[in-house]
């Protein structure tokens, strides 16, 4: 429906979420928050979903928090809007498929802390990015203190969440914050190009990277190295491990399944 505050949509294995408030920059809302859990809950339980795009209406990804919600009871608005958030986010970090953040105009506040928390990000030149919440004078929220000293170590952390400042897409790129930057017409294309690639590939096989890259932080070496070991083991009994071998001794590209 065009008055959806979040659009799906499917294409194969790939499902597409659209933040729909472009009057509002596609601040965050309740419903919109309730509608983004919805969803990932759906996908999260879907198997046949082998990438996830997210992107936003209109001019914008996604700018923060819908501030009128924060300034009419900032305690009670706050946790309304964060719970349902904060389990879409919890999703996210679980799901095998992997999570491409298709990115113009601003992404600031939770705007920007969920971008990070996507597994990809492609920016179009002119985007920009900032963390926003001191500027309330607030810490920032849906994993962003998470997120942010893990892309781009401590120091920088710091300076870009203390100082507030709105990074161009070329700072965010040196800054491991993206991972390309592309003109705004050809944004939708490479998006698209990246999460057919995704989709095609041993879905288990991502999720467990993906986890064992994130945890590695918390782990000591002897501790990753039994991890990677055991994750191994699990890969080596699925059906995209045995394809990928038959068709390195055949001399073929692999077709996996996701499973």
């Amino acid at each position: 429906m065009a008055d959806d505050t979040l659009l799906v949509s499917r294409e194969g294995a790939i499902a597409t979420l659209q933040f729909n408030r472009p009057e509002a920059l596609n601040a965050l809302n309740l419903e919109m928050a309730l509608a983004f859990l919805a969803a990932m809950r759906e996908i999260a339980a879907d198997n046949t979903v082998r990438a996830v795009v997210l992107k936003g209406a209109g001019r914008a990804f996604i700018a923060g928090g819908d501030l009128a919600v924060l300034r009419a009871n900032p305690v009670e608005g706050a946790r309304t809007l964060l719970g349902p958030l904060n389990e879409a986010i919890r999703l996210m970090h679980q799901m095998d498929a992997p999570i491409i953040a298709q990115v113009h105009g601003a992404s600031a506040g939770g705007g920007l802390s969920l971008m990070l928390m996507c597994d990809f990000v492609l920016a179009a030149e002119g985007s920009k990015f900032n963390l926003a919440y001191i500027n309330l004078g607030t810490n920032c929220d849906l994993g962003g203190s998470w997120a942010l000293p893990r892309l781009t170590g401590l120091r920088h952390a710091l300076e870009i969440a203390l100082l507030g400042e709105s990074l161009s897409a070329e700072d965010a790129l040196r800054l491991g914050l993206i991972n390309r930057v592309l003109p705004a017409g050809e944004l939708q294309t490479a998006t698209q190009a990246l999460a057919r690639c995704l989709a095609s590939g041993p879905t288990l096989a991502y999720g467990r990277m993906k986890r064992l890259m994130r945890e590695s932080f918390d782990r000591d070496l002897a501790s990753q190295l039994e991890a990677e070991a055991l994750s191994f083991e699990a890969c080596a009994g699925t059906d995209d491990l045995r394809e990928g071998l038959e068709a390195f001794f055949e001399r073929r590209p692999p077709v996996f399944r996701g499973h």
